[in-house]
């Protein structure tokens, strides 16, 4: 796991941290080729959000969200970008690409290792698809299962890091 990955990791909410390193750790693995896994994008602020959802919108571009502020789950640190980052030094979203040549697109060895410990893929959803996204749909806590989403999550109480609180 690369130094960037790693850093944008330990800004996620604390309660995904350690899930998100070994779904990233199992990924490599699967891999086992040039091709390792690199978080382009982790916990995102409001601000940030708003000058994503502006793209296509107020400023030149393609639109690259429907969410704005608040609205995504990137708000909360509860979803992450990927790309494939190749013999370390090229960035690729080649979803078709098998560099470890197992028959089996590296992409898609990863998408079933996310779902594998509850995450959604973004390139699942009907509308505005988005491959590189996964995000956390369910939160184990000591004493329940709780669904998340943005709505719930906007209006959830922040600890001092300003975390949701589960």
């Amino acid at each position: 796991m690369d130094k960037v990955t790693l850093q944008r990791i330990e800004k996620l909410h604390p309660l995904v941290r350690e899930e998100v390193k070994q779904i990233i750790k199992d990924c490599d693995e699967a891999l086992a080729g040039k091709a390792k896994v690199r978080v382009t994008q982790g916990l995102r602020s409001f601000e940030e959000q708003e000058k994503l959802y502006a793209i296509g919108r107020i400023t030149l571009g393609k639109k690259v969200t429907n969410a704005k502020a608040g609205q995504s789950i990137h708000n909360y640190g509860l979803a992450v970008d990927i790309c494939m980052m190749i013999d370390g030094k090229t960035a690729s979203w080649d979803t078709a690409k098998d560099w470890d040549n197992d028959k089996v697109a590296d992409w898609y060895e990863c998408v079933k290792i996310f779902a594998k410990y509850g995450w959604e893929w973004g390139g699942n959803w009907k509308t505005f698809k988005d491959l590189p996204h996964f995000e956390k749909k369910e939160i184990l806590t000591e004493k329940r299962i709780i669904k998340t989403s943005w709505r719930k999550l906007i209006k959830m109480k922040r600890d001092k890091e300003d975390y949701v609180v589960f």
